[in-house]
């Protein structure tokens, strides 16, 4: 029998993100052959895909693809973040964002049948859960069109963890970029004032108004005081009206005005968002390996 070193073993989990102890078996059934060590992950991979259907998937990568004026934000997930750094989820990555900036699909069921170089893009996530061991989901994504005077910013922060994405008019790529980095960081919620729904606004007013009256201060000075925050809270949530990261003497708006452009769009992905995440114990953790 062939002597498997560790770093045999650490080098199939960062190929495959298989755990340490499935990486040593395949190894010592393949008499320490790397590439039929892959093959035999997947062969039993084939058995235990369809039983993960069930399982939370909340870690993963968020990337962004640009083909001519179209560009694509995707996000796409597993159950760890060791999986999410490994090889074939960072290839499955592109292949998929590739294939949807490229196809401009209209929904994930329709992304699912797009074709990448693994067959379709669905069998190319059962591929990568085969091999990984793990639930790997396309989650979400949002195609963007931009003009011919328009331009595409983008930023992934932590590697992909978060990705940002906006279409400028009138400015360059890197003015497009520094607001891809703003979005990012600041996390608003929508473009400018005319996109606050009116219910939004008229439950922040009502709000704003009871706190200021629980203060004691004079009904005649309320509505003042309760403009003045709401003009606050709308600075927060709006893009347009946020202090700029890299210079807050001005807006955002202003800034990109300053460079001779207006603000079209932007999209932020934050991975894992609004999923219920499973904790799970570092001996638990272990436990699963072992099985």
């Amino acid at each position: 029998m062939a002597k498997i070193s560790a770093s045999q073993v650490m080098d199939l989990r960062k190929k495959t993100g298989v755990g340490m102890m499935d990486a040593k078996k395949a190894l010592v059934a393949t008499e320490g052959d790397f590439d039929k060590a892959i093959e035999v992950l997947r062969e039993k991979g084939v058995a235990k895909a369809e039983k993960k259907s069930d399982r939370v998937a909340a870690n993963g990568l968020a990337t962004i693809a640009v083909k001519g004026n179209t560009a694509a934000i995707v996000e796409i997930n597993s159950e760890t973040d060791f999986v999410a750094s490994s090889d074939p989820f960072k290839e499955l990555v592109k292949r998929v964002s590739d294939a949807i900036v490229t196809n401009k699909p209209a929904d994930v069921d329709a992304a699912m049948a797009l074709q990448t170089d693994k067959g379709t893009v669905k069998d190319d996530l059962i591929e990568t859960t085969q091999v990984t061991g793990e639930k790997v989901t396309l989650r979400r994504f949002e195609v963007v069109e931009k003009n011919d005077d328009e331009v595409f910013g983008s930023y992934l922060h932590n590697g992909g963890l978060i990705g940002a994405l906006v279409q400028l008019k009138g400015a360059d790529e890197e003015t497009a970029k520094d607001v891809a980095m703003h979005v990012a960081a600041t996390n608003p919620e929508y473009l400018n004032q005319a996109e606050v729904p009116a219910d939004r606004l008229a439950h922040e007013k009502e709000v704003l108004t009871q706190e200021a009256l629980n203060e004691g201060k004079p009904e005649k000075i309320v509505e003042k005081m309760v403009e003045g925050r709401l003009h606050k809270f709308l600075a927060e949530i709006c893009l347009e009206d946020q202090d700029f990261v890299k210079d807050p003497d001005v807006t955002v708006s202003k800034y990109v005005a300053s460079k001779g452009g207006s603000i079209v769009k932007f999209v932020r992905y934050e991975v894992g968002e609004g999923i219920e995440k499973k904790t799970q114990s570092f001996e638990d953790e272990v436990r699963d390996q072992l099985k």
